[in-house]
């Protein structure tokens, strides 16, 4: 069933790729909220890899795959500190577009890749995991709970979603932050390992709208 669940998941994120890039315009694209489609590609890599393993079967093309799957993760997902910044400039706050808050935003989402790197990159062991129909390469040492750096973006999008909501009584990125917080922290037997990944595609989803709204805003106070 997993199986079935990742490859649906990865289709639904070129889905949104595809949507979030249609009618964008290049002054659009050079704008911080863009780093959502940087972040959409591993995601897209992360699941078609979940869903095609058993299929590549164990080896060491797999765990190489596998491997690749949490390097992505720690130089991407970061890049969402930078999108809530985005979201907030492009939304007419003033102080959010001063250099000092740019140039904050960048050290912090480095500081994070570096975290995430040093943390749970460097020196990784995984090894073949079995279950649910999904055949996959995982750390040797089990997860009590979210990575740190997933808990430090996801309050920063907390904050900046908050902010935005109150803005432009937009409250979509801020549903999208607090479900897929909340889903990645409280643990949920379901019988299915792909339940967070659902929580990540909600929030994704969440994302490319809110930046299809930002523009459409703007485009209209033209």
């Amino acid at each position: 069933m997993d199986t079935i669940l990742y490859f649906i998941f990865a289709v639904l994120y070129i889905a949104l790729l595809i949507w979030g890039l249609i009618g964008i315009r290049k002054y659009d694209l050079a704008k911080w909220t863009s780093v959502i489609y940087l972040v959409l590609l591993p995601l897209i890599y992360d699941n078609g890899i979940l869903a095609t393993g058993k299929w590549i079967g164990e080896g060491e093309l797999l765990e190489r795959l596998n491997f690749s799957r949490f390097c992505l993760h720690a130089l991407f997902t970061p890049l969402l500190v930078l999108y809530s910044i985005g979201t907030l400039q492009e939304s007419g706050i003033e102080w959010a577009k001063k250099k000092w808050l740019i140039t904050l935003g960048i050290i912090y989402t480095i500081g994070l890749m570096v975290l995430e790197f040093s943390i749970e990159v460097v020196g990784l062991e995984i090894e073949v995991v079995k279950e649910y129909g999904v055949i996959s390469y995982s750390n040797v040492e089990e997860a009590t709970g979210p990575p740190i750096m997933v808990l430090l973006v996801s309050l920063i999008l907390i904050v900046a979603s908050a902010i935005l909501w109150k803005k432009t009584k937009w409250p979509v990125f801020f549903i999208g932050a607090v479900v897929m917080t909340v889903g990645s922290a409280v643990p949920i037997n379901v019988g299915s390992g792909a339940l967070t990944n659902a929580f990540e595609l909600f929030l994704i989803f969440t994302l490319i709208w809110t930046k299809r709204r930002l523009i459409s805003n703007q485009l209209n106070t033209k």
